[in-house]
């Protein structure tokens, strides 16, 4: 009975066309681009070129990050303006990483040696190990936002309360980071990685094995955190979000259940970070900076809150944009998000999966 349980709660989490949806994305994602990329000549137009693949890459990493913010504030109704430090967490621990390997041979990075350092610093031990390294993308962030939920939610903080403090953590950790005595780079940040698992990074092999990491661990957290909403505490989620003193008042504590999936989106946020350094080759104390928060709140408001799908939708849509108006327009960029931001409050309170919603009823 166990197994079909488990079948049967599988199927549940979408009707069939979206299970169909999901799987034709999947079969794109996994095959398609790889036979674009790997199999059709470089004089094809069909062909996908390497600079695409690894751009594509940084969005599917891009697009964990909005799931997991819409985890939090779309089911949950905890609005993070902080969700750039547990990013940048894994990123640096990624980073922290491929250092160790690019100096496996002897010596020490400049900024280690300015510091007058004569051996790697108690707290990079173990980064030379791979699965060390894995432990630590969750575990960092994880314990990061266990710490700082456990505090703020046992204080009952919520509201906007809450969004402002969680932009004061990143801050504090972006200004701890660009601190050259922090020993991880100060405003340069961690760079000049060379290999990862002994593949030298950007071959093509590798640059398309990292896109189907991505696209593999993008698909995995999409179908937790439906599993997640879902379910039981997916109720009590909501429950929270729409009126957590009366779920107090029922006898349900909701600081295990917010604290739970705080962690929870943190981790996956880490997960983001880790596979998004390799593929752009850099992590800096900027990915802390607290536009770069909001710009990821912009993503979650413009695909639909609570929605999910919606979140993955706004992180390519906007970052799509961003990489055409960065290369065409750079000293327009922050007007036209800013101008997303407002059309999206005025006109499109619901996002484009609640303006799709509100067709598709229309339509039927």
């Amino acid at each position: 009975m166990q197994p079909q349980f488990a079948l049967s709660r599988v199927g549940r989490l979408h009707s069939k066309t979206a299970w169909t949806i999901l799987a034709v994305l999947s079969v794109l994602a996994l095959v398609v681009v790889p036979v674009l990329y790997w199999v059709v000549p470089p004089d094809s137009p069909f062909h996908m070129p390497g600079w695409m693949v690894t751009l594509a890459g940084r969005f599917l990493c891009l697009a964990l990050v909005a799931l997991a913010l819409d985890l939090i504030w779309g089911y949950t109704g905890i609005l993070s303006l902080g969700h750039g430090v547990f990013f940048a967490m894994g990123g640096y621990v990624m980073g922290a990483h491929l250092t160790r390997i690019a100096y496996a041979d002897g010596g020490l990075p400049n900024f280690l040696q300015w510091l007058d350092y004569s051996d790697w610093p108690w707290y990079w031990a173990g980064f030379d190990s791979f699965l060390f390294t894995l432990v630590m993308i969750g575990l960092v962030p994880g314990v990061l936002a266990f710490i700082f939920g456990f505090l703020a939610f046992r204080s009952r903080v919520r509201g906007v309360y809450f969004a402002i403090i969680t932009q004061a953590l990143t801050f504090g950790g972006m200004h701890l980071f660009f601190r050259t005595e922090t020993g991880f780079g100060g405003d340069t940040g961690l760079t000049d990685f060379d290999s990862l698992l002994g593949f030298e990074l950007g071959t093509p092999g590798f640059r398309l094995g990292l896109f189907l990491a991505s696209a593999v661990v993008l698909i995995l957290a999409y179908l937790l955190c439906r599993w997640i909403v879902t379910s039981k505490l997916g109720r009590v989620l909501t429950a929270i979000r729409d009126a957590e003193s009366r779920l107090r008042f029922t006898g349900y504590d909701p600081l295990r259940y917010k604290l739970f999936v705080w962690v929870v989106s943190a981790v996956l946020c880490g997960i983001a970070g880790a596979l998004y350094v390799p593929q752009t080759g850099v992590i800096n104390p900027s990915e802390m900076a607290p536009p770069a928060s909001i710009e990821m709140a912009i993503w979650v408001a413009l695909g639909g809150r609570g929605t999910l799908v919606g979140a993955i939708m706004g992180a390519g849509i906007v970052n799509v944009v961003k990489t055409w108006a960065t290369s065409a327009y750079p000293d327009l960029w922050l007007f036209i998000l800013g101008g997303i931001f407002i059309g999206v409050t005025l006109f499109l309170p619901k996002g484009v999966a609640g303006l799709m919603r509100r067709r598709k009823g229309g339509e039927a």
